[in-house]
């Protein structure tokens, strides 16, 4: 194991179940325990829980939380119901991104941000160097916390049975807060899978007994490795991949997100400016011929050119089909556009398609 990997407080239940363990964001995560397929499978089919305590969370309370939000993050909070959440990008000043996150609204005064693992430090301290003239606090509240995702068409029933939590009646995309256990407990209809489900966040102890009661009541545990295909598959950009300080949310394909007609807020000039005179590149989908599987970095060519790169590939396990997210410049970014694909020595012919390549099975 690589030395300073933060380890998650739920480390040594995936060690005593024999997960495969590597780094990732700075963390010594599981990436699979019975295998990718099936635990992917299981999310899409039944049920699964992830050990995502490596996310970060920041709390921002104020008179000024509002506007502070709203200064940082490209989506619109404005009159918002309390327990709604949103998904979005804060930005640099050039467009780039600085992460993509969710903002829970408490209330007017305070929100709670939930921001990627590989980020939080980086992320921390840019929320902090732009709060000058703002009545906020903000509060790194991530060594604190730790959180599961139960994912999958069984998860509201896992979360009422398994459990004994009432959600029911939590909405996609919105948030309440539990007093479980003699603490406040977050839980949220949220995730990252294209499935139903929650995401739960409270104390360390919590959090194991949490993850206990599912391993007892015979729940897959999921490691990282199917959390990514199963993110991809249904068009989620992973930061780093398809977000990055050199891609903004436009090049992302996830312009619905930015709303340009709020006033200002960090980033938006320059993000007006290449809505206006339209983006040079951008990310779509593709899909290829044959079994050859796509790569992140493996150059996208057209009559031997290069004109983009893959940013996420695999075998979709859901549809058996060979397909990637790829950065492409324009005019190669339309639909049905014929592309090869450089695998080391040999090309392989793929089309443009949409970067959905599953379809999402939220609860309406």
């Amino acid at each position: 194991m690589e030395e300073n990997l933060t380890k998650t407080c739920l480390h040594d239940r995936h060690v005593a179940l024999g997960a495969l363990m590597s780094p990732f964001g700075g963390f010594d995560m599981p990436i699979q325990y019975k295998g990718i397929t099936e635990e992917h499978n299981a999310v899409r089919h039944e049920v699964g829980v992830f050990d995502v305590s490596h996310m970060g969370e920041v709390r921002v309370k104020g008179t000024d939380a509002y506007k502070f939000v709203s200064h940082i993050f490209v989506n619109d909070v404005t009159g918002a119901p309390d327990g709604q959440i949103f998904y979005g990008m804060m930005c640099y000043d050039n467009g780039g991104t600085v992460d993509d996150l969710l903002v829970y609204k408490v209330n007017d005064d305070e929100y709670f941000l939930v921001i990627n693992a590989s980020n939080i430090a980086k992320d921390v301290e840019w929320i902090k160097s732009h709060a000058e003239g703002y009545d906020v606090e903000i509060e790194d509240q991530s060594p604190y916390y730790g959180e599961v995702a139960i994912q999958g068409p069984k998860a509201e029933e896992t979360m009422e049975k398994v459990l004994g939590i009432p959600v029911q009646d939590i909405a996609f995309y919105n948030f309440k807060t539990f007093q479980l256990d003699g603490e406040e407990v977050i839980i949220s209809r949220t995730g990252y899978t294209g499935e139903d489900g929650f995401e739960v966040y409270g104390s360390h102890d919590f959090t194991r007994r949490v993850w206990d009661k599912l391993m007892e009541a015979g729940v897959q545990p999921c490691g990282l490795g199917c959390r990514d295909t199963l993110r991809f598959e249904v068009g989620l950009p992973l930061y780093g991949d398809e977000l990055s300080a050199d891609i903004t949310p436009l090049e992302a394909s996830l312009s619905m997100f930015v709303k340009l007609d709020k006033p200002e807020f960090i980033g938006k000039e320059a993000l007006a400016l290449q809505k206006a005179e339209g983006v040079k590149r951008r990310i779509v989908g593709i899909e290829l011929e044959g079994n050859a599987i796509p790569r992140h970095g493996y150059p996208v060519e057209i009559e031997g050119r290069q004109v983009g790169e893959i940013t996420t590939g695999y075998r979709s396990i859901s549809t058996g089909k060979s397909v990637a997210m790829a950065m492409i410049e324009k005019p190669y970014d339309k639909l049905g556009t014929k592309v090869e694909v450089r695998i080391r020595k040999k090309t392989f012919p793929g089309t443009v398609v949409k970067k959905r390549f599953y379809d999402k099975n939220y609860k309406k």
